[in-house]
């Protein structure tokens, strides 16, 4: 067991106390990704002593990451750093005597059980409503909490959902909404109130943990104009849930018409490939093939490839490929078809 004396000022608060400290050493939480809200998250629950921690994140760290993102800094942009790993590597030097896991994944429905399943809680640390809905597929299917967090321009909102006792997200948002909405890619999003949003979304979770009343409501904060608004969600389900309670997991179903393969990342310009089939890339052979189409750099982690200034391709070992500079699926998967094939 970890030395106490470190969390002695959170052992000192009346909820958590020496018995609360020590269920958090036990305990195991997944974030689902590292971006401004995860790595608010995620610095917290480090910090107050959470015994294993793992990290999801397609993506690699930009520098339009750092106005907000505060695990990263400009060293993780120029060794273009996937997220996970970045952010396992400072909180690791925050504290060392916790586990940090960093998943360079795409979570979707041929990896999201084996990847979520068996944790105490999830974080919605995600920018879309895809990932969301398949969290709460897993969470209602293994009876995980999990708290949902959503942050743009200078408004956020969190919630807590608790399988069998809560509403799920699908009985709170029935059906997947229509476009991309609002994005920090749209509408830009005020560094304040990612902190905000993640720091209540910690402290949901380190509540759920040590087994402390959670919050009963949908909550709403505007950091700009300083407003709050509070809906009661606690009497939200619904009698005819498709998820919690017919137990039909849409989300992961493979035969589902909600799934796909091509998916346009929510005002990104950016459109991610990603194949189902199994298997590992070579990154050395790839990027010597590539060398004499443009520019070509890498690590061990991922390969970036650019034919052009517009675009550039980031191809993962697993086999997912990122297509920046455009969202225009047809064109992605002929730059797919072109550059990487098979």
């Amino acid at each position: 067991m970890d030395n106490l004396e470190r969390y002695s000022r959170q052992i000192l608060f009346s909820g958590i106390g020496k018995e609360g400290q020590v269920k958090l050493l036990r305990s195991k939480v997944a974030i689902v990704g590292v971006g401004a809200l995860g790595t608010v998250c995620a610095n917290h629950l480090v910090r107050s002593g959470v015994g294993f921690i793992r990290l999801i994140d397609r993506d690699v760290v930009d520098l339009s990451n750092l106005q907000r993102q505060s695990l990263f800094n400009e060293e993780d942009v120029n060794l273009n750093l996937p997220k996970a790993v970045a952010a396992q590597k400072r909180l690791n030097s925050i504290n060392s005597s916790i586990k940090v896991d960093a998943v360079v994944k795409d979570l979707n429905l041929d990896n999201a059980e084996e990847v979520l399943a068996g944790f105490d809680v999830i974080i919605d640390g995600t920018d879309n409503f895809m990932t969301r809905y398949l969290i709460n597929d897993v969470a209602v299917k293994y009876g995980i909490p999990w708290v949902h967090g959503a942050a743009v321009s200078s408004r956020g909102m969190f919630a807590v959902i608790k399988p069998g006792i809560t509403p799920c997200y699908r009985c709170l948002f029935p059906q997947v909404p229509a476009g991309r909405g609002e994005t920090c890619d749209t509408i830009g999003v005020l560094s304040p109130i990612t902190d905000i949003i993640g720091s209540f979304q910690a402290m949901e979770v380190i509540k759920i943990l040590v087994g402390a009343a959670t919050n009963s409501n949908l909550e709403q904060i505007d950091c700009w104009d300083t407003t709050l608004f509070s809906m009661d969600i606690s009497e939200g389900k619904n009698s005819s849930c498709p998820t919690c309670v017919n137990h039909q997991f849409d989300f992961l179903d493979r035969s589902s018409s909600l799934q796909e393969t091509f998916t346009t990342l929510c005002g990104r310009e950016t459109v991610q490939i990603y194949s189902r089939e199994k298997r590992e890339r070579d990154l050395l052979k790839l990027g010597e093939y590539l060398k004499g189409n443009g520019k070509v750099t890498g690590n061990n982690f991922l390969l970036r490839f650019s034919p052009s200034e517009e675009i550039s391709i980031v191809i993962f070992k697993d086999g997912r490929v990122l297509i920046h500079g455009t969202d225009d699926v047809v064109k992605a998967k002929a730059l797919y078809s072109q550059y990487i094939g098979n």
